[in-house]
């Protein structure tokens, strides 16, 4: 049974972390010292130049790459001591995911793709929740549709209903509407916030656009892999 986090524990918190990869001319440095904490039901935007470590980041805070300094907590729970199932387990029923380029299993339907990681998580209405989730994007319609036969735009609704069908604590959203024209950008925006509302969930948005990162509680800015500002906008009022 999943516990629920302890209000007074922040939902993410990084402390001192840091992440450093080998390439083909040695290790690089891709993140210092990075410390901040998010708390439960709050929206932080990543902004940044390219290349400043905002998807690196977020892929600290899902375990989808290990810090090499530091710790990354997640809910209570220090990723870097779970083995990959232990932490596969830990996004599956805490945490979803929405990447900019959709990451749907081309051989299932949009219903089939939203429905795979409730059935994974051993829930018998699986097939219901998705159905009703698809609903909630708007694309009841399109249950049985392949991602081939949907736009860009329908894709990342599909991958924002698989991602907030299992009601996730944590919502991390790496450029959800970088493939996107600006008309579906705003609408699925408008959907990503309002999945958070509904669920009362923490959600971490790496984006470029400062219209998007205003909607937002927090902003924390990096650059060269460190935390350069981090500050409450006016949305937090």
């Amino acid at each position: 049974m999943r516990m629920s986090p302890s209000p007074s524990e922040p939902a993410l918190s990084l402390r001192q972390a840091a992440l450093t990869l080998n390439g083909n001319a040695g290790p690089v440095n891709i993140l210092h010292d990075l410390t901040f904490e998010v708390k439960h039901g709050e929206s932080l935007a990543l902004v940044g130049p390219s290349g400043s470590g905002k998807s690196s980041a977020l892929m600290l805070m899902g375990g989808l790459e290990r810090a090499t300094g530091g710790s990354v907590i997640a809910s209570g729970h220090d990723l870097a001591a779970m083995d990959e199932d232990a932490l596969a387990r830990f996004r599956r029923d805490r945490m979803g995911v929405v990447f900019q380029s959709f990451h749907l299993i081309p051989t299932m339907t949009a219903l089939e793709n939203v429905a795979t990681p409730l059935e994974l998580a051993g829930h018998r209405d699986a097939f219901a929740r998705a159905a009703a989730e698809l609903e909630t994007v708007g694309l009841s319609g399109r249950a049985d549709h392949y991602p081939a036969q949907m736009s860009g735009g329908e894709q990342q609704r599909v991958a924002l209903a698989r991602a907030s069908a299992p009601r996730p604590e944590i919502l991390l959203a790496d450029e959800p509407t970088g493939n996107l024209d600006e008309a579906n950008g705003a609408a699925i925006m408008d959907l990503l916030f309002g999945l958070r509302d509904r669920h009362g969930a923490t959600l971490v948005l790496v984006t470029h656009a400062p219209e998007l990162a205003a909607r937002c509680d927090r902003v924390v800015r990096l650059r060269d892999g460190r935390v350069e500002d981090d500050a409450t906008t006016e949305a937090a009022g």
